[in-house]
């Protein structure tokens, strides 16, 4: 499948050279300052974890102290400017990050939510910051760039799920040039995480990745990446995706995801069932979905095969596109088989633009771990987003997402019994 799959992208890039002729969008390039970007990012975030029915009256530690609860709130700021590119041939242009956290509410017994640095009292630090820059070259359609930036490849995400980001840092590869079909490949051997200041906090060595996205039509797309992370593991990701239109308000959607995982010299990241055997599997989902005017209806399927839960973590806490990957478990140890239920209505339908909601569950079993054999879990996820459609505040969303978690066998995070909240207030600032 393989062959053919690269045989067909071959196919494409052949039958897509006389494109070269049409502009580009160097060719466009207005100039270094006069197309830049700048723009602030502002996240409020209150984050409340409830380690119901545990053992000992809790599950996180701080010195060695169990605790039953962990809650605290703080403020972002994504900072990111973006430059145009010098004229010519060959444009060259830089971005610039910047990112501060700020806690505005914890305490000694609460810490741990994994928003900020603790310290070694275990007290989270009052605020932290970090930021980077990146040169940047252009040809044509490709992009050349060197330094800090974020990463959204299968095989090498860059996670947002907390107070700030994290911030890899590295070379990209990223080719437009054919209609259709995007290449990308990187070089990374650092990345600032989430809740840290300092490089290598993830503990990478060093990940390169290859590969592309190619759109065979307006409905079927598809994908195909290979990266390698030094001592940790080699992974190959291959996604289809294909979109229907049944009629004017109704659609039908499959999402297909697989990753094959071997692990790579010394092995750092082991399976959990044992702490000794090395990864050997098949991480795999298929998703479907159907619309009908305000309503959609998901049902998906996912299941891990071989030695070892699927891993990933160094390469990016993003790096994780399966179906069942949700807000607290990703459903992903050895041999576990789980199936998924969802349903998003859109009230703008009724009148309410910018109001949503959104309910799932998630069942999980035949998950071996370092703690159970054929273990079972399961999660339900509420979510409401409302994003404000016109006025002062135009684009501020406000978002409450609730998970509750249950593992009569411990299968993750030594914790059977899980009860989280979020409080997300967003406003993007585009200053230029």
């Amino acid at each position: 499948m393989r062959v053919m799959k690269w045989s067909m992208i071959a196919l494409a890039v052949s039958a897509g050279t006389s494109q070269f002729a049409m502009a580009s969008s160097q060719d466009e390039s207005k100039g270094l300052i006069e197309d830049s970007t700048f723009g602030v990012n502002t996240r409020a975030l209150y984050f409340s974890r409830d380690f119901r029915n545990e053992p000992l009256d809790g599950y996180e530690t701080v010195n060695g102290k169990r605790k039953s609860r962990a809650e605290e709130t703080g403020l972002g700021f994504n900072a990111l400017f973006e430059s145009g590119y010098t004229q010519g041939t060959v444009g060259v242009g830089f971005d610039v990050i910047g990112l501060l956290g700020v806690k505005l509410d914890s305490g000694k017994g609460r810490a741990g939510t994994g928003l900020f640095p603790q310290g070694s009292d275990g007290r989270s630090q009052d605020q932290y910051s970090k930021g980077g820059g990146a040169i940047k070259f252009r040809i044509s359609d490709t992009v050349l760039k060197v330094g800090d930036q974020y990463t959204t490849a299968p095989v090498f995400a860059s996670d947002d799920s907390r107070l700030l980001p994290e911030l890899p840092q590295g070379i990209s590869l990223t080719s437009n040039e054919i209609k259709g079909l995007k290449l990308e490949g990187g070089h990374f051997t650092s990345s600032v995480s989430q809740s840290q200041t300092y490089h290598d906090s993830l503990g990478l060595t060093k990940t390169d990745f290859a590969g592309g996205v190619y759109s065979f039509t307006p409905e079927l797309t598809a994908s195909l990446y290979y990266a390698k992370t030094e001592d940790f593991f080699r992974k190959i990701y291959n996604n289809i995706n294909w979109t229907h239109a049944l009629s004017e308000d109704q659609s039908f959607a499959l999402d297909f995801n697989i990753y094959d995982t071997k692990s790579d010299g010394e092995g750092k990241q082991r399976a959990y069932k044992d702490g000794s055997t090395k990864l050997d599997n098949r991480a795999f989902s298929l998703q479907g979905a159907y619309t009908i005017g305000a309503h959609t209806f998901t049902l998906a399927a996912q299941k891990v095969t071989g030695d070892g839960d699927y891993g990933y973590g160094v390469d990016g806490g993003g790096t994780v596109f399966l179906a069942n990957s949700i807000a607290r478990s990703d459903f992903n140890a050895e041999g576990e088989k789980s199936y998924q239920a969802r349903y998003d209505i859109n009230m703008a339908t009724f009148g309410i633009p910018g109001l949503s909601f959104m309910a799932r569950y998630v069942t999980g079993s035949g998950a071996n771990t370092a703690t159970t054999n054929n273990g079972k879990e399961w999660e339900r996820d509420l979510e409401a987003k409302y994003v404000i459609q016109e006025g002062p505040a135009k684009d501020l969303s406000l978002r409450l997402r609730q998970a509750t978690y249950r593992s009569g066998d411990g299968v993750y995070y030594g914790s059977p019994s899980i009860d989280e909240l979020r409080l997300i207030a967003q406003y993007p600032l585009n200053i230029l």
